[in-house]
């Protein structure tokens, strides 16, 4: 049977009391629970302090470039679709380098499960404004204030017709353990965008702000209702929800397109070199 112990234990580089430590216990209680060992689940991630997550556990692991991740993570599902993907970066990764990539993940559909670590501040680069940092948000770099609005991720995957949509906080660990799995279960793209704290840069957004202003969504509220989600979605301020904002399975995975996938991984195919001969002379 597997145990957290199985993930192993590892020095980090994170400062005291940085929302990525509860982010990390958490997931490794989420993946024992749902019965994955280290090598049943790939790790996708970037650069950035959250995207150093993946480091401090054993499990496979591809860490790449500054925004980059969801290419590789798209690659793995199609060489491997029986091996469950999570791509895990921050909100500077996935929303400002790699939002080109985020959105083609969306559209795609692609099989996966993205765990953006969301502080709204670039915190590996010192504290300036991150995609998601509050329109006047003061920093060194920004000493007049963001001038530039935010994104509003949830919004964002809703209009492009993600299927699972999903925020979690650092503060309520056991609503995000239950948001990561059921992500991963999620046949199709799957959003869980998670608030967490940042001590040293982020002197606005703390974890008591988050508490004061962060509710669990009730069962009065609709998953399936789509308006209703995007809503809820815009909700932010004095008033953020929690919760599955919106839940689909109507769209057809990315992986589903390709016909050569039915038989099976690629992985597990024997090559005819023949072929591959002749392929390669093909280019000579």
């Amino acid at each position: 049977m597997v145990s957290t112990e199985d993930y192993g234990q590892f020095e980090t580089a994170w400062c005291p009391g940085c929302g990525n430590f509860s982010i990390l216990k958490t997931l490794k209680e989420s993946l024992v629970e749902s019965g994955l060992k280290p090598q049943d689940v790939l790790f996708v991630s970037g650069i950035g302090q959250a995207a150093k997550a993946p480091h401090y556990f054993r499990c496979n692991l591809f860490n790449g470039l500054h925004g980059r991740s969801m290419p590789v993570a798209t690659g793995a599902r199609l060489a491997n679709p029986d091996l469950p993907v999570v791509v895990e970066s921050g909100d500077g990764c996935n929303y400002g380098e790699g939002g080109n990539h985020f959105l083609a993940g969306l559209r795609r559909n692609v099989n996966l499960t993205m765990l953006v670590h969301n502080n709204q501040i670039y915190g590996l680069t010192k504290g300036q404004a991150s995609p998601t940092s509050d329109e006047g948000h003061q920093t060194k770099a920004q000493p007049w204030g963001n001038p530039e609005a935010p994104v509003r991720p949830l919004s964002v995957a809703l209009a492009m017709g993600c299927g699972f949509v999903a925020r979690g906080f650092t503060g309520k660990p056991e609503l995000l353990k239950s948001l990561i799995q059921r992500a991963m279960e999620h046949p199709g793209f799957a959003l869980v965008d998670i608030l967490q704290q940042c001590v040293s840069f982020n002197k606005v957004n703390t974890l008591a702000w988050y508490r004061e202003r962060c509710y669990e969504l009730d069962d009065s509220h609709d998953p399936s209702d789509w308006q209703t989600a995007m809503a809820k979605s815009r909700e932010w301020g004095d008033r953020i929800p929690l919760g599955v904002i919106y839940e689909s399975r109507e769209r057809p995975t990315f992986e589903s397109h390709f016909s050569t996938l039915k038989d099976g991984p690629l992985h597990a195919r024997r090559r005819n070199m023949q072929e591959v001969a002749r392929a390669m002379g093909a280019f000579a």
